[in-house]
């Protein structure tokens, strides 16, 4: 182990992604299935803009309805004095998803935004100053490995042979499955249980790796997903083979340019996207879906395409008496997943040692997870996530300037604290923790702008439930057919795709959920 400042990061340039698992396979002719059909989407998220597009490139004219100013949901862009902050999700793995689409609109991704590859993917750094490059070279991550214990080699390669082959299942077999009938569950079901889908995340990898730090550093994933390691399903072991696969990349100038192109990919098919167009309304005759209402302005539909927010898509824009399952006792009962507190911050000076993606362990890692999880308390210490762009894109910041955003879980609206009162006090607390020489050392001396976002946030401006930053929380129970489905129970016609449905939160689960939803329309 070392607690020496690591070595500056290595400057990227783009290369050839890797290939998509379905590259080979005949494809269909396309149908135009939707020809003289309007279709409603509501939410620009990914999950939303992935939507839209595979709606108008078969046939239906599809209208994006998006409640904020710009487009890209909880990938919205902040500026302030030259200072470009994505506001949400900025780890791309699953590269090939985004080629998909652009196939689609008969383009090459390439026309629309760059994107590079991150090395490491990230740099996990511990209370003691030690850290671990996770990477995606075998040799070089068994290397870090070895660091910490060499024993534990051979156990990674066993855990890193079932990460495949829950990979193989549950990603490459399923990801694009819907699970809208029970009997859609039923037949995988022996599979995951031969996979072991009941047992924990942590639990799993303990029974290969032994050292304490490698078993934080092969269960932190479920976190970028909302899940709690301890608790979500063993399913989700298979982030570390999918990231190893596609490896950890990055879009040039930002999430947001992804966000732009795939809105010129939506508006070049002919789609027309409305900002600043809030929806107070799903409306329903007889079951079926006939359109959506903002204000008194009213948009027909022959079907709806719902990326907001499961629960209060359901709660606040679906009468009570069109909902039999997805009732508000039913919804409240449901486990959310944890919340966060993001503090976006620009610095007048560079700090060319750090990655482009730290994960800050703290202290504790159990006691912490069940502080966040299950009390639900604001706990003293913390981790933390530092994403870094202008590692990689200098041009997000002034000249001599550093881009960052820092995350810490925290618990959701349910744990009842006033964010309003405390979020100052706690955001000064992360930015003094990381002023180490071997992370941002002097950052508040040279701090040029500085925005918090809290669960409030998530709940006020992002219309969240219960202020959960990735909706529903995603252990075995709440996954596959017992998450809420693609296509609703309740009403024939609306649909589903994002972080709420099969098959969950992270931008691989968002975009593959518009994939299900293409099989039924």
């Amino acid at each position: 182990m070392s607690i020496a400042p690591p070595p500056s990061s290595p400057k990227l340039s783009a290369s050839p992604l890797p290939p998509s698992p379905y590259a080979g396979r005949p494809r269909p002719p396309r149908p135009r299935t939707g020809q003289g059909k309007k279709a409603v989407v509501i939410g620009s998220g990914f999950g939303g803009l992935a939507a839209a597009i595979r709606l108008q490139t078969k046939g239906y004219a599809t209208t994006l309805l998006e409640m904020r100013d710009k487009p890209g949901g909880r990938a919205y862009v902040y500026e302030d004095q030259g200072f470009i902050f994505d506001a949400g999700p900025t780890i791309v793995t699953v590269p090939f998803l985004f080629d998909e689409l652009a196939e689609l609109v008969g383009q090459p991704l390439e026309k629309y935004v760059t994107i590079v590859p991150c090395d490491p993917y990230y740099r996990i750094y511990f209370h003691d100053g030690a850290y671990f490059d996770y990477v995606g070279e075998q040799d070089r991550l068994e290397r870090e490995i070895a660091k910490f214990s060499p024993e534990d080699v051979r156990g990674y390669r066993d855990f890193l042979d079932y990460s495949r082959r829950i990979f193989d299942r549950a990603f490459t077999d399923l990801a694009d499955h819907s699970f809208h009938s029970v009997w859609e569950m039923l037949k995988v079901a022996p599979d995951l249980i031969k996979l072991r889908a009941d047992r924990s995340v942590f639990a799993q990898v303990s029974k290969f790796i032994k050292h304490p730090k490698l078993r934080q550093i092969f269960t932190f994933e479920p976190l970028l997903i909302g899940g709690n390691p301890l608790r979500s399903s063993s399913i989700y072991s298979m982030i570390h083979y999918l990231e190893k696969t596609w490896g950890v990349h990055f879009v040039m100038g930002g999430t947001g340019a992804l966000v732009n192109g795939l809105v010129k990919m939506f508006e070049e098919a002919g789609g027309t996207l409305k900002l600043n167009h809030r929806v107070e309304e799903i409306e329903v005759e007889r079951g079926r879906v006939v359109g959506v209402r903002v204000g008194d302005q009213r948009f027909p539909a022959d079907l709806v395409v719902s990326n907001g927010d499961v629960a209060n898509t359901y709660r606040k824009l679906i009468k009570p008496e069109h909902r039999r399952k997805w009732t508000d006792r039913r919804l409240e009962k449901m486990r959310y997943a944890m919340s966060l507190v993001v503090i976006y911050f620009g610095t007048n000076r560079t700090y060319p040692h750090l990655p482009h993606h730290s994960i800050i362990l703290g202290p504790r890692y159990e006691g912490l997870l069940t502080d966040i999880f299950d009390h639900k308390i604001v706990a003293e210490d913390f981790s933390l996530y530092l994403h870094a762009p202008t590692r990689t894109d200098p041009s997000l910041a002034p000249p001599g300037c550093e881009c960052f955003y820092v995350l810490s879980p925290v618990p959701n609206l349910a744990g009842g604290q006033d964010w309003e009162a405390i979020k100052e006090e706690y955001a000064d607390r992360i930015l003094a923790s990381m002023e180490k020489e071997y992370l941002v050392p002097d950052l508040r001396h040279h701090l040029v702008t500085k925005r918090i976002f809290t669960p409030a946030d998530f709940e006020g401006v992002l219309d969240a439930y219960q202020g959960s930053a990735f909706q529903f929380e995603p252990v075995l129970t709440q996954s596959a057919w017992f998450r809420p489905h693609n296509i609703s129970e309740d009403v024939e016609g609306l649909f589903f795709v994002g972080a709420g449905t099969h098959p969950g939160a992270g931008l691989p689960g968002v975009v593959s959920s518009a994939k299900v939803l293409e099989k039924f329309i």
